[in-house]
């Protein structure tokens, strides 16, 4: 069984294609929403999803989120006595999305679509394959999230020619794409993005605000506090999701046993909003641009991702084109449903007609070379692309270069990927070196060929037509931890304890009512400790149909006291 995943910064979803439609696969929760948070109890065994994010504020050190920001990095995440790279906490995370999907459907789960932002580069990619494998997941393709959001469209479904925007406003990232859709085929002309760029930009600048306010009553350890940041962080995302719908809200937080309040309108978050909103401009100019598409042919502007349910995006939006974008696909969804969509082409399922969807390569690649300055002096470490972003793959190019000296024996290629003339300003992938005759440099010919395909492999061939001599080098997967493959890290994974998946909606109830308790004074934070209580006394009965109906009563009041449960 094939299946679809939108691996997302702050929520993750599941789908799959059957009976002739997408549709969503429910978690051990019955939520079709699974928060990206991984962490640990006290007993050290795992926690997935909503009961790791409840846990994020009142255990911040044994809890971890907005993990995909990092993928492709070395960058280690303390949980507990150990630390984990971004990839191992993805692949915990898609391993519970597995598991749930196996639950739903009933058979096993051995293959995946898995989608990324159209401007991960190639390290973030392979980052994102290796976690899949890691949650013991074929990974049939990487599918741009763009991309996987206008299938959910339903673009593949229109007959005539159109050309759409897709703007993709998620929590941590922000994509743009330009499609076209011509005779059956989908082809992605152009794509740009911030992988710096989304929700929890925005939630920062509210906690930013908190501490501008109240940074001098809270002393210099306020800083520093890791439970306190993480209290503020989801204030903010309660009060940013208040202003979707309301003209004002209001952020709260409890520190050192005093409760501190702030309102704030949507007129002020939209000033003190305005620097990462003027960095949404950019990347639809970039692919209007490239894709040389001007924005008044577009037949739509379609907005995804869950941070364009802001009204400051959206208004940024309008005055942006000139016009309503559409909502018309549910913003945190769609990509799922994308994803099946294409797990679905890829099982080639009767029910879905034969459609061609291209891609783009979503940064140049080249090599690092040397130039002449009109001063006569040699400048190195000069980019020059032989692959040129947003190129339709799968794509293949050549390029000839020359020795830089007289007699040259072999010449080093380093090759990059990025968009900086400076390499040192563009990620480096690898080197091949190949042997040419001596002789003078500008005769000796070294013809250079960058072979790009759907999923992102990378091949570079050397030839050099005087002696026949040629080099080939193929971009692997050299970011996994030094000295360890896929089989050990997985192994070492497994190693951790999983709770029955029974158990799990109840430690979520728990997990919330103690962040709850954390949150409140006085008889609030007295109220919520008999509800704990009255549940924690019915699960210690063990009588699974009264726990249901003690968590539906728990649930239920922590509904009332501090609003639904975000996702």
């Amino acid at each position: 069984m094939i299946v679809g995943i939108d691996l997302g910064t702050t929520n993750s979803a599941v789908g799959v294609w059957r009976n002739g439609r997408a549709e969503l696969i429910p978690n051990r929760l019955g939520q079709t929403l699974t928060p990206s948070a991984v962490g640990l109890d006290e007993s050290g065994a795992l926690l997935v999803g909503m009961a790791a994010r409840e846990r994020m504020s009142t255990h911040p050190g044994r809890t971890a989120v907005t993990f995909k920001r990092y993928m492709g990095s070395t960058r280690a995440t303390p949980l507990g006595d150990r630390t984990y790279l971004p990839e191992e906490l993805s692949g915990l995370l898609l391993s519970s999305l597995r598991a749930d999907a196996e639950a739903y459907l009933g058979e096993p789960v051995t293959e995946a679509v898995i989608t990324v932002p159209a401007y991960f580069n190639d390290r973030q990619r392979k980052a994102t394959r290796r976690a899949g494998e890691l949650a013991g997941l074929k990974v049939q393709r990487l599918l741009n999230e763009p991309t996987a959001a206008a299938l959910a469209y339903g673009i593949h479904e229109l007959g005539d020619e159109s050309r759409f925007l897709v703007f993709d406003l998620g929590g941590g990232t922000f994509d743009v794409s330009i499609l076209e859709i011509f005779e059956g085929v989908i082809e992605v002309r152009a794509s740009a993005g911030d992988n710096r760029l989304g929700g929890e930009d925005f939630n920062d600048l509210l906690v930013a605000e908190m501490f501008t306010r109240f940074g001098k009553d809270w002393g210099e350890a306020a800083k520093t506090d890791a439970g306190l940041r993480q209290r503020l962080r989801a204030s903010a995302e309660r009060a940013r999701r208040t202003l979707t719908d309301n003209a004002a809200a209001t952020l709260s937080v409890i520190w050192k046993d005093q409760a501190w309040e702030m309102e704030i309108t949507g007129d002020v978050f939209e000033a003190r909003a305005a620097s990462l909103l003027a960095r949404l401009r950019e990347p639809v100019l970039r692919s209007l641009r490239d894709s040389d598409i001007r924005a008044e042919a577009l037949s739509e502007i379609v907005l995804v991702g869950g941070a364009t349910r802001m009204p400051v995006v959206r208004r940024a939006v309008t005055r942006m084109f000139g016009r309503f974008p559409s909502t018309a696909v549910h913003p945190d969804e769609a990509v799922a449903l994308g994803a099946a969509i294409q797990a679905g082409l890829k099982a080639r399922d009767i029910d879905l007609k034969e459609i061609v969807l291209t891609d783009v390569c979503p940064y140049s690649l080249g090599v690092e070379s040397t130039e002449m300055g009109p001063n006569g002096q040699v400048r190195g470490s000069v980019f020059s692309p032989v692959i040129e972003r947003n190129t339709v793959v799968p794509a293949s190019r050549v390029q000839s270069f020359y020795p830089v000296h007289n007699g040259q024996r072999k010449v080093n290629f380093n090759i990059y990927q990025g968009e900086s003339r400076n390499v040192a300003d563009n990620i480096r992938l690898g080197e091949v070196e190949i042997p040419v005759p001596p002789g003078k440099a500008s005769e000796v010919e070294i013809q250079c060929r960058f072979t790009y395909d759907i999923n992102g492999l990378i091949e570079i061939n050397l030839t050099v037509p005087a002696t026949g001599e040629s080099r080939e080098l193929l971009i692997v997967d050299d970011e996994g931890p030094k000295g360890e493959d896929l089989a050990q890290q997985r192994a070492r994974l497994a190693l951790l304890k999983q709770h029955p998946r029974e158990n799990e909606a109840n430690r979520a109830a728990l997990s919330r009512a103690n962040r709850c308790y954390e949150d409140y004074l006085g008889d609030r934070r007295d109220y919520v400790a008999g509800l704990m209580s009255r549940f924690e006394a019915v699960l210690e009965t063990q009588d699974p149909v009264a726990a249901d109906h003690a968590r539906a009563e728990l649930t239920s009041a922590l509904d009332a006291l501090e609003g639904e449960s975000y996702l």
